[in-house]
């Protein structure tokens, strides 16, 4: 079975193009994972405050 110069060509073509769309996706797959976790440590900062600050002495 032989390919032509052309169908090889275009093969190839069809190729790159994928991995260059698979390569941006996970981009920005990894771009959104880096602000959600920079959201979660700020909420998690945020909760923290105060902690441990006042002694119920009431119990």
């Amino acid at each position: 079975m032989t390919m032509d110069i052309a169908a090889l060509a275009t093969a190839m073509s069809a190729s790159q193009i994928q991995t260059g769309i698979s390569f941006a996706l996970m981009s920005k797959t990894l771009e959104i994972a880096e602000i959600g976790g920079d959201e979660l440590a700020k909420m998690m900062e945020a909760a923290a405050t105060g902690v441990g600050q006042t002694i119920d002495v009431m119990a």
